[in-house]
């Protein structure tokens, strides 16, 4: 058995799903659970909709028309729509309520947000029985996935672990015959209230569910041949990286490669099922497999990210030279203004860090100048070497020399705890030269 992810793109219309449902027949005999995320834009015309009806206006024809036509168009009437017919219903009474009160709570926004996702299924599940591949669609809850009543950003149960393979038990020992379609990024809490997991909740959902029935591969589907050495937009000879370890796959993601959240990654590694990052435009490419650790020798370099648009900020306080209260005092001050910290560089009397450029730095900067001198950049871009830091004074003699030749000068390096990368910021304007003349160096 095999869980396989698509997301919204991938069913964004009619030509799609048919694509997709493609590839799910392709891999019928690997009985495969599907996950979906919701059709194309859906989730922000759903928002959009929320705008409209606090302002006392209900309104679904955008919504429905998308989901009609491309029901239409894949050849779907009768009784394969009327699970649509019943959620559209329910969704224009839901806006109703809304713009009676003219109130939009983050429960109420959770219920409105899944209506995406339980629409989406509802299709695909319906055009797949229609192909002859015998389908099921599945509300996550339906499925298993219960959650804590954090709305907007809920946490899964410990308890998925005995509920999941509850719900879908019969269809991985064979008994089901239909393939279950579920909807991503949804779940209910213990009080029956629908939730949605936040960042990376689709991703979410589908290896929770392979990790709780213990799947052979968990495959998460996307418009690329699996993880690249680069950004294509950037490096047009970017490479696929064949097999990377989970600890390397959360780095990339946290560095800005689009691939799985890192958060999404625990069930998988707890359970050790390996994730398979595929391109649905090329489904005959093995694409790229993340597992626990490296087979055998692995390049020193796996790839290369950039996060753009961060900002620098330098601490320097000659005053605190030795006091063992320094950093504490400068971690107190971000955590007081709510900031976080994405890479860090210090010594005995000086700390440089970033951070997004949209958060608020007004009240920080001004409590951070009690303590210390304080220089703020903006504009500026990380780029990582998602490595082998164990090998990392070769790693950065090559880049080094390799950059010197280009007339770049970094800013900022940082080496991370985990050991598999090393962080250089630049400046925005420098960000792509300088992935550039990396990937050459080390891939090229």
């Amino acid at each position: 058995m095999i869980v396989m992810k698509f997301g919204g793109s991938s069913v964004a219309n009619a030509e799609r799903i048919r694509h997709v449902a493609s590839i799910i027949g392709a891999y019928q005999d690997k009985r495969p659970v599907v996950v979906l995320s919701a059709m194309g834009d859906t989730t922000d015309h759903l928002l959009e909709a929320a705008d409209e009806a606090v302002a006392g206006n209900a309104d679904i024809s955008r919504i429905e028309k998308l989901h009609r036509d491309t029901a239409d168009s894949l050849g779907l009437s009768g009784t394969d729509l009327q699970a649509v017919d019943a959620l559209l219903s329910e969704l224009y009474a839901l806006l109703t309520g809304i713009s009676m009160i003219r109130e939009l709570t983050k429960r109420t926004r959770d219920y409105l947000v899944s209506f995406g996702e339980r629409l989406s299924v509802r299709i695909v599940a319906a055009f797949l029985q229609s192909q002859g591949i015998p389908a099921r669609f599945y509300d996550a809850w339906d499925a298993g996935l219960i959650s804590d009543s954090v709305f907007m950003n809920a946490e899964l149960s410990d308890d998925v672990w005995e509920t999941i393979p509850e719900a879908l038990g019969s269809y991985r020992d064979g008994i089901q015959k239909e393939i279950p379609v579920v909807t991503g990024f949804i779940a209910k809490d213990m009080n029956g209230n629908i939730t949605t997991l936040g960042r990376g909740g689709s991703d979410l959902t589908a290896t929770m569910i392979g990790a709780a029935l213990q799947a052979e591969e968990i495959q998460t589907w996307k418009d690329v041949d699996g993880i690249l050495s680069a950004d294509p937009r950037i490096v047009a000879r970017a490479k696929t990286v064949p097999l990377v370890t989970y600890e390397e796959a959360a780095e990339l993601a946290y560095f800005g490669a689009q691939i799985l959240h890192p958060r999404s990654m625990v069930p998988c590694r707890k359970a050790g099922i390996p994730v398979r990052v595929k391109n649905s435009y090329n489904p005959a490419f093995e694409g790229s497999l993340i597992i626990e650790k490296h087979t055998a020798e692995p390049s020193p370099v796996r790839a290369i990210t950039a996060v753009k648009n961060s900002t620098l900020i330098d601490i320097v306080s000659t005053r605190m030279l030795g006091a063992s209260g320094f950093l504490a005092r400068i971690f107190d001050l971000f955590l007081k203004h709510d900031i976080s910290i994405d890479v860090i560089a210090t010594s005995e009397v000086s700390v440089s860090l970033t951070v997004h450029t949209n958060a608020d730095l007004s009240g920080l900067v001004e409590d951070l100048k009690d303590i210390a001198d304080i220089r703020v950049k903006t504009g500026r871009s990380i780029i990582t070497l998602i490595c082998d830091a164990a090998h990392s004074s070769s790693i950065l003699a090559s880049a080094f020399s390799a950059l010197a030749e280009n007339g770049i000068n970094p800013e900022m390096i940082s080496q991370g705890a985990s050991k598999v990368n090393v962080g250089l910021v630049c400046e925005n304007t420098l960000a792509d030269k300088t992935v550039r003349t990396l990937h050459a160096a080390f891939f090229e």
